[in-house]
């Protein structure tokens, strides 16, 4: 018991001193619990709605009040022709565009069906269906309190719905461009995070330190590698999903491999910056493992929907890389989108790289 009581005390006391894997142990679980606990939820909240009203009746207005007395549906902007439709949904402002149509109170007065169309964004899979069937079950209840006035008709409300950009909703479409970014964000940092720690273990980043070479250089020296494996794995990745799950690019090449660039500087950046502030290859690895495979599935947007989440948890993916990736991927590859449209999630990975590769070259600096 001696023995072992000894063991148990330098355990004890390495533990101590070591409180990056103490932090990581004891505080990094607590911590992921919250965060996790209040993100991930299959509710889908607040869709974006663009409202065409041609009719522009009390009929009409009393239907819409009906459907956004909920927190299923944000009213976010009026439309004022179906010309207006293809922008708003293919950039990303609205998930869903309502189309009611002239005479929409006559026809319901005569008796007759009002004809009602959805124009759903089905590149989540996800969102589109749960929205089918939240306008479905409001629309039933409409009709059901308008026939409780005595008007006489059953079902004066019929919905007509219709899915953009991935008509037959297989999660596979939008999957595909979703798990692009979880698999580089992984690879990329976890890759470069031990690049430079690697260095330190063996001893051999003082003969750096005392030779000719800059932070800056080694710093593109040890990105460059990995960013050659990581646009091998893209083309993998596009391959695979295009032989195996049928996923067409449908938008500009340039532009997809104009965001995969701009993406692999952010992501590399972010594993370098791990690498130089970490003095062992554990350490880093788990930094590397926490910092990125969860939140590239629970706060990037991959699976659970971020509209649905906290304010505080959407504050918190604002400065997830993959938030802005899967966003990217999924415009340009099923709505064919423009650089119009991406600018924003490319200006924004743009800064988060910036941010991170200047932070590596810093402590590199001190330590050269």
């Amino acid at each position: 018991m001696t023995r072992l009581n000894a063991i148990f005390i330098k355990e004890i006391r390495q533990i101590r001193r070591d409180r990056l894997s103490l932090g990581l142990l004891v505080l990094v679980p607590a911590f992921l619990l919250l965060l996790y606990g209040y993100a991930l939820s299959f509710d889908v909240k607040h869709i974006g709605v663009a409202v065409l009203d041609e009719d522009n009746t009390r009929t009409s207005r009393a239907l819409l009040d009906s459907l956004f007395q909920n927190q299923y549906f944000d009213r976010i902007g009026a439309l004022s022709s179906r010309g207006e439709i293809d922008y708003w949904l293919k950039n990303g402002k609205a998930r869903l565009a309502l189309v009611i149509p002239r005479k929409f109170s006559e026809d319901v007065g005569r008796g007759e069906h009002g004809r009602v169309q959805a124009l759903i964004d089905g590149v989540d899979a996800t969102v589109g269906n749960v929205a089918v069937g939240y306008l479905d079950a409001l629309a039933e209840r409409f009709s059901l309190q308008f026939a409780g006035k005595g008007n006489g008709i059953l079902q004066p409300l019929r919905l007509e719905s219709r899915i953009w950009f991935n008509p037959d909703l297989r999660s596979a479409h939008f999957l595909v461009p979703g798990l692009m970014a979880m698999l580089l964000m992984i690879s990329a940092v976890i890759a470069t995070s031990l690049s430079i720690v690697r260095e330190k273990e063996c001893e051999t980043i003082e003969q750096i330190n005392v030779s000719a070479v800059r932070p800056l250089e080694l710093i593109i020296g040890k990105i460059l590698p990995y960013f050659l494996i990581c646009l091998v794995t893209t083309l993998t990745i596009l391959g695979v999903g295009y032989f195996a799950f049928g996923v067409v690019v449908r938008g500009s090449v340039f532009l997809l491999a104009l965001s995969v660039l701009v993406f692999l500087f952010a992501a590399l950046g972010m594993g370098l910056l791990i690498s130089a502030a970490t003095s062992s290859q554990q350490e880093a690895f788990q930094l590397a493992i926490v910092s990125t495979l969860l939140p590239s599935i629970i706060l990037s947007g991959l699976i659970f929907p971020i509209a649905g989440m906290p304010a505080i948890i959407r504050g918190i993916t604002f400065l997830m890389i993959p938030r802005y990736f899967v966003s990217v991927m999924r415009s340009i590859i099923l709505k064919d989108a423009s650089f119009a449209v991406i600018w924003p999630q490319l200006a924004a990975m743009l800064l988060l790289g910036l941010v991170f590769n200047f932070l590596a070259i810093m402590i590199m600096g001190k330590k050269h």
